[in-house]
This record gives structure tokens, sequence and C-alpha cells, in this order.
């Protein structure tokens, strides 16, 4: 019985971090660069023998993962907006920690102190760190995320490369999508520069959230959910029938 409550249980969660999920793709639907969430359930692991049967709430690397297909294309013209040509190349970024992360986000912006950064904050990574823009009169980036621009009262024939966007290629390597939205190396590290990424500048990259199939996945979740409930409902009727049987006639 204590199994059948445990099992119902842990349903339950795992329904609940997958209805959390969808919400989240639902509301990122019309994001930059935003990728799907997908939910890794929660696992049971057998701690002492059958008879301790315990489930294990996995970390925030392990909670969700990405759906990594392309999301489409809109051409914008401004100068700081880039889409990563790429299927498996991501632009790397200072997670919030510290560490190396990764991004389709293209919406790029210039910060009060100069950094550059995503639209959600993130700054963007150069050859030997977070990239940093002089004040500029003009700025473009080239398809290999070679960053340029005129200085403010400069030659506009005579633009300065400041630095390059570092690109990098997740392909064969274990990564996973964190809770902020970013992608991260499993257990830590950084991935190697991809020489051969490029980008297209003046264009975003749209979310890939399919919204048809995200209503769908919630209504489908719902009655699974539903489902484990009634299991737990079950379980307490079982265990008051056997209780009944057990009752000594009055």
């Amino acid at each position: 019985m204590d199994k059948l409550v445990y099992t119902a249980a842990t349903g339950l969660k795992a329904h609940m971090a997958a209805q959390a999920a969808i919400a989240n793709n639902m509301a990122n639907a019309s994001t930059t660069g935003f990728r799907a969430d997908r939910v890794v359930f929660d696992r049971l692991e057998l701690k002492g023998g059958p008879a301790q049967l315990e489930a294990r709430s996995p970390t925030s690397e392990e909670v969700t993962d990405a759906d990594r297909s392309p999301g489409a294309l809109q051409q914008t013209g401004r100068p700081l907006d880039v889409a990563i040509t790429g299927t498996d190349d991501w632009m790397a970024v200072q997670a919030s920690d510290g560490s190396e992360a990764y991004t389709r986000r293209g919406d790029l912006q210039v910060a009060p102190s100069g950094v550059l950064q995503t639209g959600d904050g993130f700054p963007v990574m150069g050859s030997t760190g977070p990239i940093t823009i002089p004040p500029y009169d003009s700025i473009a980036i080239a398809g290999d995320g070679t960053i340029s621009i005129v200085p403010q009262g400069g030659d506009p024939k005579n633009p300065q490369q400041v630095d390059q966007i570092k690109l990098a290629s997740t392909k064969g390597s274990d990564t996973v999508k964190g809770l902020d939205n970013l992608l991260h190396v499993r257990g830590g590290g950084a991935l190697p520069s991809n020489l051969d990424g490029k980008i297209t500048a003046g264009a975003l990259e749209g979310s890939n959230v399919n919204m048809t199939q995200a209503l769908v996945d919630m209504i489908e979740n719902q009655r699974s959910y539903e489902v484990q409930a009634n299991l737990l409902k079950e379980a307490k009727n079982m265990d008051e029938s056997g209780t009944s049987v057990m009752r000594l006639p009055s």
C-alpha cells in the first residue's frame, strides 16, 4: 500500500512540474530565441532496499531540457539584432553565477556601462570575456560575429574592430537547459569556440513554441494528473476496506 501511495504521489509531483513547464512555454511563445521546455520526470531510487522507496528531486539542470529545433527568422534591420545560422550553434553569455552559458536570444543591447548584453540582461562573451563596447557613432556585426564600431567623432570610413562574439557548437556535448532559460554544460565547464559559426545581422530568431501543441499537452497532462489523483483516492478506499475487515464485531 505504501508503495502505491509513493508511486501516485511521485506521479502527481511530476505532472505538476510538467504543467509548470507547459505554462512557461506558453508565456514565452513570443520571446526571442526561446526554446520550449521539456520535462524530465523525477526519478525513483531504492535506498536501503525495496522497503524504503524514496523519490529524489532532480537538480535544476535535470528538471528541464529544451526542444532544440529552430524558430522562425524575422528581419528587423536593427544592427544589434543577430540570428545564429547553425542549428547546433549557440551564443556564449555569462550566467548569473559567473559561469559561461549559451543562448539563442539575439536582441542585443549596450548597457549604460558599455557591456554588450542580451535582451534578458546576460553579458555576451567575446574572445577574452564579456564584451565591452566603447562610445560609438555606428556599430556593425559581421557574419562571423566580429563587432566593429565607428568611435564617437571618428572617421566613418575607418571602423575599428572591438571584439568577436563567441559562438559554440553543442553537437556531441552533454548540455541541458536550466531554469534561467540558458543552456549549460552538465556538470559545469565551457564549450570551445566554433570558428565556423555564422550569424545573420539585422534579424532575430523567434520562439519555437507551438501554441497548438502546448494546449494539447496541457489538456493531456491535466487528464494524467487526474488519473494519479484517483489512484490516491483508490488507495485510501482500499486501506479503509482492509481496516473494516479487521475490525471486530461489537
